[in-house]
């Protein structure tokens, strides 16, 4: 890595606030030559808790008509980052269904670009970074040679967001499970079927089952292996002996 790069990294990741990183992040999008830069993170989920938010330095007539006709509704650059952290060129084809989009991508200067995605599952929320400038076309070896650093910078502006937001990131990490849930899953995690379980426990196989279907729902998973293990990520396992 060039050590001009280097240096405006370790710049970047030692920034705190969201408006710093910003604009480091756009100084060192331009040194690698892309005039305009953005950056912005909603949640598809409509968390009430969370409105969307965006930086960036494109023409203020674009982005008051982007924001006026919400563009974000039809913007095919937007409907993919929200399905993949796949890096996307920007292209005539790209916008083959809203072709007065690309339209007016192009009178403002915007026409070559590419963006990239940040997915966080545990808040829902999806941020994008894109590039963009008016002078040449982005290879597909451009985008490679600058991959990686889209992703750190990514990364880096998401996790900042997500630092501004602790009512959110409180309502979204936080699993309760019930005694009986977790008497359950240790049961679980030492071998019993739900048979012995009920036997132990005094109930219903019926309910055992009742109660590790309640667990595998709260704690997002697929099946009780998986839910033991995330109950014992979360902590519940070294709570005390079973009631």
């Amino acid at each position: 890595m060039e050590r001009w790069k280097e240096l405006q990294l370790i710049q970047l990741s030692n920034t705190k606030d969201i408006e710093s990183a910003y604009k480091a992040s756009l100084s060192f999008a331009k040194n690698i030559g892309f005039k305009f830069f953005a950056f912005s993170t909603s949640c598809p989920t409509k968390n009430e808790y969370f409105h969307d938010v965006r930086f960036n330095n494109f023409p203020a007539d674009w982005n008051s008509e982007y924001e006026k006709k919400k563009f974000s509704a039809i913007d095919p650059i937007v409907a993919h980052c929200n399905q993949s952290m796949l890096p996307v060129l920007w292209s005539e084809d790209l916008f083959n269904n809203t072709p007065w989009l690309w339209d007016a991508l192009e009178q403002q200067g915007l026409q070559h670009g590419w963006s990239q995605a940040v997915h966080d599952d545990d808040t829902g929320l999806r941020s994008i970074l894109s590039l963009a400038r008016s002078h040449c076309p982005v290879s597909s070896w451009e985008l490679y040679e600058n991959l990686g650093f889209s992703v750190f910078i990514g990364n880096h502006l998401h996790q900042l967001m997500l630092q501004t937001m602790p009512k959110l990131a409180q309502k979204t990490s936080t699993v309760h499970l019930t005694p009986r849930e977790v008497d359950v899953l240790k049961l679980a995690a030492d071998g019993k079927t739900a048979y012995e379980s009920a036997r132990i426990l005094n109930l219903s196989a019926r309910t055992i089952n009742f109660h590790v279907q309640e667990a595998i729902r709260k704690l997002g998973v697929n099946n009780k292996v998986s839910a033991v293990i995330a109950a014992v990520k979360a902590g519940y396992m070294n709570s005390t002996a079973m009631r």
